[in-house]
Parts: structure tokens; sequence; C-alpha cells
């Protein structure tokens, strides 16, 4: 199995399904070995504690910049062995540091049908536009906001009819599908790879 990190920030629903996905999974690519939040508040860390999954919750304003940040991140990592970094939920722009010591090995979900509303709200975004689709997109993390190379991408409907919080809950039943599938294809080509 590929040993697995998660970054969250906020609930960590994705966090939860991501674990539940691979014990549930017989023969899983991937074991979610850690969960590294920025707030000691997010309820992920209650989510890690009740799944056993040890945490780290690092302070970016404790560090004198982001590379040092970054630094604590890498070597959290390092020290277990972590081969991939799936971030859900995580509200931070990753840097140099982070980047050049996982490059091609951090995964990133977004609640939008990339290129379509990037940023820190993209159902909000779509749902104020008006917008007749939506989707989730799994990619790679870059320099950028959420311009990464696409791995996998699912469109959805918005019904005429649906509130946001009926939106919200659409696009994570998707999340709650596909992240688990997907991160299973890119841990297995990992294996194939090595």
């Amino acid at each position: 199995m590929v040993k697995t990190a998660v970054l969250a920030s906020g609930s960590g629903s994705n966090f939860e399904n991501l674990v539940l996905a691979s014990r549930e999974e017989r023969n899983s690519k991937y074991s979610i070995e850690l969960l590294i939040v920025d707030k000691l508040s997010a309820y992920a860390v209650e989510r890690a504690e009740r799944l056993g999954i040890p945490c780290y919750s690092l302070n970016p304003k404790v560090f004198p910049n982001k590379a040092e940040y970054e630094k604590e991140i890498v070597r959290i990592l390092s020290e277990n062995e972590i081969e991939i970094v799936a971030l859900a939920g995580y509200m931070r722009i990753i840097a140099e540091t982070f980047l050049s010591a996982y490059k091609g090995k951090i995964v990133n979900i977004h609640p939008a049908y990339l290129p379509e509303f990037p940023g820190k709200d993209g159902i909000g975004d779509a749902f104020k536009a008006g917008a007749e689709h939506t989707g989730v997109t799994i990619h790679y993390v870059d320099e950028g906001v959420d311009t990464g190379e696409i791995i996998y991408q699912e469109r959805l409907k918005i019904e005429k009819d649906w509130d946001l919080d009926k939106l919200k809950e659409e696009v994570h039943k998707i999340e709650h599908k596909i992240y688990p599938m997907t991160l299973e294809k890119i841990c297995q080509k990992m294996r194939e790879e090595n």
C-alpha cells in the first residue's frame, strides 16, 4: 500500500471518507497514515481521533515564514515515509518548499469542474453565477490556484429548484465517490512504475 497523508483545514469529511474507503476496500492501494491540519479547531481533528489516525496540528502563524512552515510539513511527511499527499479542503496555497519535495505527488480535490470556478468557494461561485452545470475535479497541485494537471472530473447538472445547501450536498456525494476511486488508481500506477 502507498503511504498517504491528508492535509485538511476544516470539517474533514473527505479525509474520513478516504480512510473508510481504504479500510473497506479489500486490496486497497493506499493507506492513510496521518492527517495534518493548519487549525487546531478543525473538526477533522475529531474525525482523526475517532478513526485512530495520528494528527499533527501546525499553526502557520508560529513559523517565521511560509518556507519554514512547509519545511515542518515536509519533515513530518518524510519522517513517516509518506509517498503521496491528498489535500482535502486544505485552504492554503502550496509553495516551492513543499512542491519541490513532493513534485507530482500532491493531489487536490476541487468542488467545481475546472477551469470553471477555481479558488476557495467553487460551489458558492457556481451557485451565485447561476451556472447550469458544475462538478468535481481531482488534479495534481502546481504553483497556481487550481491550475495543476487534471486527473479526473465529473459533471453535475444544477437543478433549478436547488438551493445552495442542496448543491453542496450533491457536490459532496460526487467527491466522496470519486476521490477514493481516483486515489486508488493513482497509487496502483505508482506501484506499477516502481
